[in-house]
């Protein structure tokens, strides 16, 4: 059980990839490797950012003492719901569970955002992508959508990071999407929800259904949210709801299933089966 005001890996492990996932702080000095989605601070700066981090939080460390638990104690006297991660870095890396390569992550901005851009009007992959980033690499980012001839010049110009173009790191690779090539070079194939949306995704994006009974269906959901909204970003956040569903299908009901019988009451499904 974990101790007060802290929260076990394999709690937050489950909360990772979820609307409901607190803002992960890093307050190592150095870090050459970073939980999902988490965000760097540094700890002694903490009156300056404790009023970006949101409502809930939980604060890591190398090994969750003091240090971690100073820092949570100080976002609680702001007004966060603040935990430290039980046993630190240390416990996460010896669980075995999942860790991103701090040096694949793009230099964030002034702000502390990574910045992405790609191309304008998205469908299956650049709306997967940056739902991908935002759940599992950095919940700040921001993403760019401009006319293809554009990407490249806007990368260079802004230092943005470019994905699903030809020609750049992220993108696709043989039969695999970008959002495969984002799972792998992030280092989240740990989460066997993600490995199984990715099936999806690769099949709604390259046109083979068949890879997946459910990329019929996120194919369809995806090209309807393109005639819906003719804003890219206002596409992005409705579509963000979009794959939350489908990675909590993923993550926990894959095994379940669902017919009008099963909800009737007993006595009718006897007769209905007679």
């Amino acid at each position: 059980m974990p101790a007060f005001n802290s929260i076990s890996p394999d709690k937050l492990f489950r909360l990772i990839g979820t609307p409901n996932c607190p803002t992960i702080i890093d307050i190592r000095p150095d870090a050459d490797a970073l939980l999902p989605a988490a965000l760097r601070q540094p700890a002694e700066n903490i009156r300056e950012w404790a009023g970006s981090v949101g409502d809930n939080a939980v604060v890591v460390c190398v090994h969750g003492l003091e240090r971690s638990a100073g820092v949570a104690a100080i976002l609680r006297s702001a007004g966060v719901r603040a935990e430290q991660l039980e046993g630190g870095f240390s416990a996460w890396r010896d669980a075995g569970l999942p860790l991103i390569d701090a040096a694949k992550l793009p230099e964030p901005d002034s702000n502390g955002c990574t910045l992405w851009v790609t191309r304008a009007r998205p469908k299956v992959d650049r709306i997967a992508c940056p739902w991908l980033i935002r759940r599992f690499v950095d919940p700040k980012a921001v993403f760019l959508f401009v006319a293809p001839t554009e990407v490249a010049g806007v990368a260079e110009r802004f230092h943005a990071t470019p994905f699903d173009v030809e020609g750049v790191f992220f993108s696709h690779r043989g039969d695999l999407c970008t959002f495969d090539t984002m799972v792998e070079e992030f280092g989240l194939q740990g989460f066997e929800a993600l490995q199984r949306l990715a099936v999806i995704v690769r099949g709604a994006d390259t046109a083979r259904p068949e890879v997946a009974p459910q990329a019929a269906g996120l194919a369809a959901a995806s090209l309807g949210l393109s005639r819906m909204y003719a804003d890219d970003l206002e596409q992005l956040e409705a579509g963000m709801l979009i794959y939350d569903v489908f990675y909590r299908w993923c993550r926990d009901a894959t095994e379940e299933t669902h017919d009008w019988v099963s909800h009737k009451p007993r006595q009718a499904r006897q007769s209905v089966t007679a």
